[in-house]
């Protein structure tokens, strides 16, 4: 297996699933490593982060390290997993609680769990930068995930529905905390503040004089007092999904997915899909007979 790289996904599953290391003794462990790694990503954004780096901090040989996790890549899995399931990161009442029960309804769940994926990105900037579309996720992503998951199932969405929506909000997060930590970055080897160096643009604003819409913004004030990025675009990403919600709250098939008789609206918790135990057990035969 290459030093540092991909490896094998299956050895990232084990990593990250596995039990906890147990007792706590002396020496080098799995918990160590990660701490030690996230302290330094923390400090020193990625490109700070080397097996090297981490086996410093801690004392040992960096050949040490391997003979508890691969390589960077399987570390990056495992320290985003670790930030993920600190205390404050997913809500409290629980990913086993429907919908209809949750505090202030499905709307108030999701921006709770949007918000708290943002002060986790401006705690640790560098989770946004572990991106790609095949890194495995570990019990606390999955666990976050299934909650977001829950908040909106139940609400009249399809299934597909409520997985495209909790995709868009994760992906809403992500976007603005990847300029955050592109900001942070640059600041950070730079020396620099964004504001500084955008106050020092005047040959660039001198020229844009021949632009008519944006002369009348600026000089409008419309640059002054901006709209914070991440209030201002989440609230029209849940005012969008609260649309979706109401259409097919109004529309709403009532009818037994198996025999087509009516069915009677729950008071509270998630809606029947069915009209009997019997036609659920039917609908399930069905689906796992192929």
């Amino acid at each position: 297996m290459a030093r540092g790289g991909a490896g094998d996904p299956d050895d990232g599953v084990e990593l990250l699933w596995q039990e906890g290391d147990g007792e706590p003794r002396p020496g080098l462990s799995l918990g160590r490593i990660v701490r030690a790694a996230v302290e330094l990503a923390d400090a020193d954004g990625l490109e700070g982060l080397s097996m090297r780096k981490v086996a410093e901090r801690l004392g040992f040989t960096t050949m040490s390290l391997y003979r508890h996790v691969p390589g960077r890549d399987h570390l990056l899995d495992l320290m985003r997993d670790a930030v993920i399931g600190l205390p404050g990161t997913i809500p409290s009442e629980g990913a086993g609680s429907g919908p209809a029960g949750g505090a202030g309804g499905w709307r108030a769940r999701l921006e709770a769990c949007a918000r708290e994926g943002w002060e986790l990105r401006k705690r640790h900037p560098w989770v946004a930068e572990v991106r790609g579309s095949r890194r495995v996720p570990g019990p606390n992503a999955v666990a976050h995930y299934e909650y977001m998951l829950s908040a909106v199932s139940g609400t009249g969405l399809t299934p597909a529905e409520t997985i495209a929506v909790v995709g868009l909000v994760a992906r809403f997060v992500d976007s603005e905390a990847v300029r955050l930590a592109e900001v942070a970055r640059t600041e950070r080897l730079s020396g620099v503040s964004e504001e500084e160096w955008w106050g020092a643009r005047d040959t660039l604003y001198a020229r844009l004089d021949r632009y008519p819409t944006l002369s009348y913004l600026w000089e409008a004030g419309g640059y002054d007092e901006p709209e914070d990025p991440f209030e201002f675009g989440l609230r029209r990403v849940l005012d969008g999904i609260e649309v979706l919600v109401q259409e097919r709250d109004e529309t709403r098939d009532e009818s037994c997915r198996t025999c087509g008789a009516p069915i009677e609206r729950a008071a509270s918790g998630r809606p029947r899909a069915y009209c009997s135990r019997a036609c659920q057990q039917r609908a399930y035969r069905k689906r796992t007979s192929g």
